[in-house]
């Protein structure tokens, strides 16, 4: 397996992709001029001809076979072009000595906060490749990506994780909040954002806070958890050291996760290394590999041991990895524990 930039020529793939995905994964629209443009303007961006407002990078997970499975991205910066919004979640507190009474509410601040971020975008890995190493590789790809690339990247990453929703994708906090704004369904509004029709956001929600006590008890409930299909991406981000700061999704209230980029440990502990060819060991780590180039990037996982500052792998990573003898790596342990 090989996370690389993707290809016009992968366009169907994703397509197939984007059909699977179910609501909740809204910069993955199963709309192929949509999808069409952003392969388009993400082979621009791996060649830096966009912008840090406009960049996207947009990988796949291919297998030996060269079928694409996965998909995931990193967005330069968010709202620079156009307004990003979450809630705040807050508290108020109203209090009367002579009644005896004291209330802590919590209460929705719409909020521009997270505006200028780099974000982790696009996860999707097709059901039947989530195995093995395929997701962890495909999810910490792009913090190794951004480890070479620092520069391309704002000093804080984001990650919107998906919030709870039942089997019809019909969502608990949506029902009892934007529904009442939008008059349209939950999977209707997750399109728009997704195809880029977020002006209605700014049009049609309310601008004051919003006491979470009007929301009925499965919306409040809800706040800030993932759904259940995401539990398993949200501990692999928390392991790199992300954590919820309290802020939420407007639309079904699932946590927006950060990190500081130089603490994220895929960034932090990575290194440089020379690429030798041999035999790992039987006590070598899986480590995951970026080749360290940009346009032609490719990342894989392999059983690996530092020797010397060098990085040996097995003749079968060096192919994934399209290297020889002497080249350069950027490598980390692929978690924590090795």
């Amino acid at each position: 397996m090989i996370v690389r930039p993707v290809r016009t020529a992968d366009l169907p793939a994703l397509i197939d992709l984007a059909r699977t995905t179910g609501a909740g994964l809204t910069t993955l629209p199963a709309n192929e001029e949509r999808l069409a443009h952003r392969v388009s303007w993400a082979e621009k961006t791996f060649t830096g001809k966009a912008d840090r407002a406009d960049a996207d990078y947009l990988f796949v997970l291919e297998n030996d076979a060269g079928q694409v499975v996965g998909i995931s991205a990193v967005a330069g910066a968010v709202g620079l072009r156009e307004p990003w919004y979450n809630y705040r979640v807050g508290l108020t507190v109203s209090a009367s000595q002579e009644l005896n009474i004291h209330r802590q509410i919590p209460t929705l601040f719409l909020a521009n906060d997270l505006t200028g971020n780099s974000e982790l975008c696009s996860l999707f890995l097709r059901a039947d490749h989530r195995t093995g190493l395929n997701g962890r590789l495909l999810s910490k790809a792009r913090m190794l990506f951004i480890a070479e690339f620092r520069e391309l990247f704002g000093n804080k990453v984001i990650a919107e994780m998906r919030g709870m929703s039942d089997e019809q994708g019909r969502s608990p906090f949506w029902e009892s909040l934007g529904r009442h704004f939008f008059k349209m369904e939950f999977s209707q509004a997750d399109y728009l954002t997704g195809v880029g029709n977020k002006a209605f956001i700014a049009e049609l929600m309310p601008k004051f806070p919003l006491y979470t006590c009007f929301l009925s008890e499965d919306a409040r409930n809800i706040i800030g958890r993932v759904h259940p299909d995401t539990e398993p991406a949200l501990a692999m981000l928390k392991g790199e050291g992300f954590s919820y700061q309290g802020y939420v999704d407007i639309f079904d209230a699932g946590p927006a996760i950060e990190a500081e980029t130089a603490k994220i440990r895929a960034v932090r502990d990575s290194q440089a290394l020379v690429l030798a060819i041999g035999t790992p060991g039987d006590d070598a780590t899986n480590f995951l590999i970026h080749n360290r180039k940009r346009e032609d990037c490719r990342i894989t996982v392999g059983a690996a041991r530092l020797a010397a500052g060098t990085l040996v792998v097995d003749p079968l990573t060096a192919k994934r990895l399209q290297l020889a003898v002497g080249d350069q790596v950027r490598a980390v342990p692929l978690s924590a524990r090795g």
